[in-house]
């Protein structure tokens, strides 16, 4: 048995030795490979902020979660989750159902379409189209112009050349180790990718589900 599991642990070292984006090995990356000596390499990405957030309970699809920031890393969440199998999203979704796709190891892309211009989008867009356990949504109005999250971590890019966005998502892509739910689907046939549910940016009232 020993033997077996240092094998699959072998395997899964090399699989990750080198970091990629968009399917291409870079030098640059490897450091931010997840491996089982490193299971976090996202600590070493200056500005990053971590939480610890521990797997979310489900609310109903008509329930709000106070949740402490908009976008958020983590917590409750809707039973449903986004499908985020490289999904654009062009409208602003409901924060519960993303939340339950960083569950199961997505990055999520969010950004103010009033302070990301086009030609921004189109670079994080291909950071994101086709690619397994990502997705990216608006989110008019929020804090920062662009955020990244995974469960329990997220990044305040500069712009969408910021280099730190792709050392994020190959630190946390479908990370096995920070992920609650590691090997859990992206896809999700029964959520609309056309017509989702839509984000709510009304503050949550008092019978919001609370982070704890």
């Amino acid at each position: 048995m020993a033997m077996v599991v240092g094998v699959v642990a072998a395997v899964f070292a090399a699989g990750c030795a080198g970091g990629t984006v968009d399917g291409h090995a870079t030098a640059a990356l490897d450091g931010y490979a997840p491996s089982v000596n490193n299971q976090d390499p996202s600590r070493g990405i200056p500005g990053i902020v971590t939480v610890e957030i521990p797997p979310g309970l489900h609310v109903t699809g008509s329930q709000r979660v106070a949740y402490p920031a908009i976008p958020p890393m983590g917590g409750p969440h809707d039973a449903r989750w986004a499908a985020c199998d490289g999904v654009v999203y062009d409208k602003a979704l409901r924060t519960e159902n993303v939340v339950h796709s960083l569950e199961h190891g997505a990055v999520w892309i969010a950004y103010d379409p009033a302070r990301v211009g086009a030609e921004e989008q189109a670079t994080l867009r291909a950071k994101v189209e086709n690619k397994p356990y990502m997705l990216m949504s608006p989110i008019p109005g929020m804090s920062d112009a662009l955020s990244l999250q995974s469960w329990g971590h997220q990044l305040v890019p500069d712009n969408a050349d910021d280099g730190r966005i792709d050392q994020f998502i190959v630190a946390l892509r479908e990370n096995p180790y920070t992920t609650p739910e590691p090997g859990a689907t992206c896809s999700s046939p029964v959520f609309d990718r056309d017509n989702p549910p839509p984000y709510d940016p009304s503050p949550p009232g008092p019978d919001a589900f609370p982070m704890s």
